[in-house]
């Protein structure tokens, strides 16, 4: 089976996690502020804050600007689903705009959705391609919201030459196991804000500060989103491969690309040349005609070998945010959830198996009956 996506890990990932183990600090340690300091210099900003997922990060960036009972978040639906739980959490209520046909949100619709109650727009980077954040933040700054942006997908993307992470007030990366580098599980909030920066440091580590080296004081409430050592080790060996990874997923992406020109069967997500994307996901959108066969598509794939997947399911279509905030529907997230399927695309395969990829995908469509519109 070769899956739409994979961790790569080599020696010198083993051989960093080993060393970090025999070493005196599991957690707590140096390497946490060498990946931290690493990470600012790849993104470019002044301030990184390391945690123990994507989604503790988010739970401290909507605490760090006050989110509360009352307050409004505009985010997307096709995302999974912490980008909008987080918000619950602190009792706001997720707001949900509709998306371009790249999967990304449509900034043109977001206006529309603030109200005296909007507190913060949180998009998504979907698949790692780079949202119009500068559009975004100007819209933000007119209306005094701040912006939070998950680019989870996207560590590593650039658009303008830039990478992501530089604009937001706050940006939030993941370390989870097929992420573009990986600490096992792992997030962080990445800032230019030195307060964000400092008061985030407090809110991951219990609200504690230490005043002296036997005595400390818990100034706020907070939890305990640590990231250990023996993570950051990892992560600090696979930051320095982080090129070459987004190098041989854009080398897989390029060549599909040109592969599935003017097929029949589906189409695929253009990326401006203004970007660079991370390829974290290869979308298909399958024609219209066969939407009705996607779970047979889906099942044969899989018998094929082709590990593929849906993404995202709506976070409105689960039955907590149904039952809590009643029925929605916005057409082009259907649309798009109708027609996606994710393909492999990722640093640990050869080209040899994208070209089987390829071929399989087109044989088995050239298979399916498909629907009578």
């Amino acid at each position: 089976m070769i899956p739409y996506s994979r961790q790569s890990i080599d020696q010198s990932d083993i051989d960093a996690v080993v060393e970090t183990l025999k070493g005196d600090f599991l957690t707590g340690g140096k390497k946490v502020s060498d990946f931290e300091e690493a990470l600012a210099r790849y993104i470019g900003v002044k301030h990184v804050c390391v945690m123990n997922s994507a989604t503790s990060a988010l739970h401290v960036a909507y605490q760090i600007i006050g989110l509360k009972e009352g307050d409004e978040v505009i985010t997307t639906p096709l995302t999974f689903s912490a980008t909008s739980n987080t918000a619950i959490q602190c009792g706001a209520t997720p707001v949900f705009c509709d998306i371009r046909y790249d999967g990304n949100i449509d900034e043109r619709k977001l206006e529309a959705l603030i109200t005296p109650r909007t507190r913060v727009i949180a998009p998504v980077d979907f698949g790692g391609n780079p949202l119009p954040i500068d559009t975004i933040k100007a819209l933000c700054d007119r209306h005094k919201l701040f912006l939070i942006e998950d680019a989870s997908h996207a560590l590593g993307s650039e658009i303008n030459g830039q990478k992501v992470g530089n604009v937001a007030d706050m940006t939030i990366f993941s370390f989870h196991a097929i992420k573009p580098i990986t600490t096992f599980e792992g997030g962080a909030i990445a800032t230019n804000n030195t307060a964000f920066y400092e008061q985030a440091k407090l809110l991951r580590s219990h609200g504690i500060v230490k005043k002296e080296l036997w005595n400390s004081d818990m100034v706020m409430l907070g939890e305990n989103y640590r990231l250990s050592d023996v993570a950051c080790a990892l992560g600090l060996s696979q930051l320095k491969r982080l090129e070459s990874f987004i190098a041989k997923r854009n080398e897989i992406a390029h060549y599909y690309d040109e592969r599935f020109l003017n097929n029949p069967f589906f189409t695929t997500i253009a990326i401006d040349q203004t970007k660079r994307s991370t390829y974290h996901l290869y979308p298909i959108l399958l024609d219209r005609s066969l939407w009705c066969s996607k779970e047979e598509i889906f099942k044969a794939l899989h018998v094929k070998g082709l590990g593929v997947q849906v993404h995202y399911k709506p976070v409105y279509h689960f039955s907590y945010y149904h039952e809590r905030f009643g029925e929605q529907r916005l057409e082009t997230t259907e649309d798009f959830y109708r027609a996606e399927l994710s393909i492999p695309c990722h640093q640990g395969m050869s080209m040899e198996e994208a070209t089987m990829v390829a071929d399989t995908l087109l044989e088995t469509l050239a298979s399916i009956k498909g629907c009578h519109l």
